[in-house]
């Protein structure tokens, strides 16, 4: 089945970033600084880049297909470099997909929304119409970190605003409407808010390089492994910087770019115990 790039929640962000955007440089950095003085040209060409760069990641984030599961895909149990095959809970069988009538490479889970197994499923993300999975979940992390910075400027500028219309002992709109600067800030308040829990969420994933649905597997994973007065440690935490270069890059210069050609084809990933394999001397 075919996806609908456009949706109703696409729409209102979309919406709430025009009006952010144009509240911010037209209404306050131009009333407050200028837009033809140097420190308000700076702020404006500042904001810019981050509404830009926002506004391609999003839409990239959109139309990307987050990794579908090729449907001659099989499990190979012999290989080994892929030491770790993922089963099922009861049975113990290598995961099989009855709706799509394959197996389930690991880390790849069935979304109910897109009818479809994504690899290295996240979640299904109402705000891009789309499942944010091994494809296309750096852009959605850089989207969010680009976001939060934006909204963290702007709510600096309207506070700024205020702040001098305040003490100058007038309206921070300087005699215009205040209708944007209340709208504007009950927008912003809420959305840096919920932003910056979503970007610290996620900066705590990938340092651990778990997904949302791994984390809650690992939960009752590890109860379940102290119940039997074991130790559970995720397969692939591979230590900090190898697990935010295999999620942003290797290049700590384009963690922040929309790029993804290092993520390989999400069918294998490489686990804490081939590492540990690796490193013992033969």
């Amino acid at each position: 089945m075919r996806r609908s790039v456009v949706s109703l929640p696409i729409l209102l962000v979309l919406s709430a970033i025009c009006f952010i955007y144009y509240t911010t440089v037209f209404v306050v950095i131009d009333e407050w600084l200028g837009l033809s003085t140097s420190q308000g040209l700076m702020n404006a060409s500042f904001f810019s880049i981050l509404a830009l760069m926002s506004v391609v990641t999003y839409t990239i984030a959109i139309v990307r297909d987050p990794g579908h599961v090729p449907s001659s895909y099989v499990p190979d149990v012999e290989d080994s470099d892929s030491p770790i095959h993922e089963i099922k809970r009861k049975g113990g069988d290598l995961r099989y997909c009855q709706k799509c009538s394959h197996y389930k490479p690991p880390r790849a889970h069935h979304c109910r929304v897109c009818r479809k197994c994504v690899l290295r499923m996240d979640h299904h993300c109402v705000w891009i119409n789309n499942c944010v999975g091994h494809a296309n979940y750096k852009v959605f992390f850089v989207f969010v970190l680009y976001s939060v910075t934006a909204c963290i400027h702007s709510l600096a500028l309207l506070f700024g605003s205020t702040a001098y219309g305040i003490h100058k002992d007038q309206d921070p709109s300087g005699g215009s409407s205040n209708t944007p600067y209340i709208i504007c800030g009950v927008l912003l308040v809420p959305l840096t808010v919920a932003l910056s829990i979503l970007l610290g969420w996620h900066i705590y994933l990938i340092l651990q390089n778990k997904t949302t649905i791994e984390y809650h597997e690992g939960v009752r994973a590890m109860w379940l492994a102290e119940k039997a007065g074991n130790v559970y440690s995720h397969p692939y935490d591979l230590g900090i910087y190898e697990n935010l270069a295999s999620v942003l890059g290797p290049n700590i210069f384009s963690w922040i770019c929309p790029t993804s050609r290092h993520i390989g084809s999400g069918l294998r990933f490489p686990t804490s115990y081939f590492s540990s394999l690796s490193s013992i001397p033969r």
